[in-house]
């Protein structure tokens, strides 16, 4: 691993002219660039996420650490959005582009396929679990549960039953931004100004076991308790109305890291298949080895219908998604209309395949699950030794390299701070002065109330990062905490 250290030079105001440097600690590869500040965005023509909140400019990446123009070096201990599962600037996968981008950038799914498509959708189809057997390739995890849903809907066309319609999925969820994803999806922050024009989908209550188990209920009955919950639901709509289930394997940002309690997926899978429901497992962000296995359904021992995948897919070093659909989906398009009736200019991408691929082959060849199993247990350890007895500290959670830690302001009633005080933002703002990035989200317990940070570093991360993880992560939530009134 490439350690790297700040040239001293890039924090002498004298020397605002000279090159600012990272380099190696042995001195080898040296990344130069030149210091600027901040452009005001009142002079920046890009409409950047927020408005009024100035971000530093990024100059480049190394590892498990990226770096600013200011010379400032940050541990990606989130992969952005649990997207860089291989670090920054991975030489394998920056050479699989190249040698793609030269040999044909791009060529429409309409009139071809290409050799990186094919040889990927085979890669992950001889790693998914049991009767899934098809990859449709989008450009991200919204586009792929938009098309999931698109695929149910017109499945049940084919099959003759275009009666069903109807979705349902999970109170504290996220899907996606586009409207169809939002709909299922349950983030009230970002539905709240759509709402008027989401398609209608009906939500049952999450498998959220610090916030939902009743005293003295035990995992597995509280998760049959929950899964009910969705017979219940297809009753009440009418079983020939339902055409899916929808449900995050690992709930993730929403909520912040939410692993199911035993037995819940296998009660939800058995009551889709009474009622002829299709399953619609959302991995976006928990699957492609996050959570220890390439997806995270493995470890609940159920085969969805249809997968979503995304994010550490391609790592980030191409936009890529992909939907991969068990045998009769497939079967039940190519018996009917021959088509689906849905497509994308960019899906299917080549050089997005090529990138994609070439990450799973560098998960596979370097055993990086291995390591993604080893330091989670060293990261969730670390985790429960500094925070289980934090005063503001409700829970902890995670597998693999996904964990998440729930704030409190009471832990005897899991009351959360006011959400007016916005802690997540402050303890986001704190480990970034400390060089640090993590990703806090707010809405934690109801969609309004309560605060969350995710941890979600890069495969290839060591223990000695694991550890300063948890000591930045730690300074920054007491910096936060110490500094809202009470």
């Amino acid at each position: 691993m490439t350690h790297l250290s700040p040239n001293p030079l890039a924090s002498d105001p004298t020397l605002s002219d000279a090159p600012a440097c990272w380099e190696t600690d042995d001195g080898a590869e040296v990344i130069a660039f030149t210091p600027q500040t901040l452009r005001p965005r009142e002079t920046s023509r890009v409409f950047h996420r927020q408005l009024r909140q100035p971000v530093p400019m990024v100059a480049g990446g190394d590892g498990v650490y990226i770096f600013d123009t200011e010379g400032r070096r940050y541990l990606d201990a989130c992969g952005g959005a649990a997207v860089s599962c291989l670090g920054h600037s991975d030489p394998d996968v920056r050479r699989a582009i190249i040698e793609q981008v030269e040999t044909l950038p791009y060529a429409h799914t309409g009139f071809f396929t290409s050799q990186a498509a094919e040889e990927l959708a085979d890669l992950l189809i001889g790693q998914a679990p049991d009767g899934l057997s098809r990859v449709y390739f989008v450009s991200g995890g919204s586009e792929a549960v938009e098309t999931a849903l698109k695929m149910a809907r017109q499945v049940h066309v084919e099959r003759g039953r275009p009666e069903r319609h109807r979705f349902i999925a999970r109170r504290q969820s996220y899907h996606g931004n586009t409207l169809g994803a939002l709909s299922v999806g349950h983030n009230a922050g970002r539905r709240a100004l759509f709402e008027p024009m989401l398609p209608s989908a009906t939500h049952i209550a999450p498998c959220y076991a610090y916030r939902g188990m009743a005293p003295g209920e035990s995992e597995e009955a509280y998760g049959r308790r929950v899964a009910d919950e969705l017979e219940a639901a297809i009753l009440a709509l009418g079983p020939q109305t339902v055409a899916a289930f929808v449900a995050e394997t690992v709930v993730g940002a929403t909520a912040g890291v939410v692993p199911p309690v035993p037995g819940y997926f296998a009660r939800i899978r058995e009551i889709c298949d009474r009622y002829g429901v299709l399953l619609i497992l959302d991995e976006v962000m928990c699957g492609m080895g996050r959570t220890g296995t390439l997806f995270a359904c493995e470890q609940e021992g159920v085969v969805p219908d249809l997968v979503t995948v995304a994010k550490g897919l391609g790592a980030g070093y191409q936009p890529i998604g992909a939907v991969l659909a068990a045998e009769p989906v497939y079967e039940a398009m190519h018996a009917g209309s021959g088509s689906f009736q849905h497509g994308h200019t960019y899906m299917g991408h080549p050089t997005a395949c090529a990138a994609a691929l070439a990450t799973q082959r560098a998960i596979q060849r370097r055993d990086l699950l291995a390591n993604v199993r080893r330091q989670g247990a060293a990261l969730g350890h670390a985790l429960h030794a500094r925070f289980d007895d934090h005063p503001f500290v409700g829970d902890v959670r995670g597998r693999g390299l996904f964990w998440g830690v729930e704030l409190v302001a009471d832990r005897e009633t899991k009351a959360p701070f006011d959400p007016e005080l916005r802690l997540f933002a402050r303890i986001k703002a704190e480990a970034m002065d400390r060089g640090l990035l993590c990703y806090p989200a707010g809405g934690t317990a109801d969609g309004v109330r309560g605060d969350h940070v995710l941890l979600a570093p890069p495969y290839i991360i060591d223990e000695a990062q694991v550890a300063e993880i948890v000591e930045i992560l730690d300074e920054a939530v007491d910096a936060a905490v110490s500094a809202v009134p009470r």
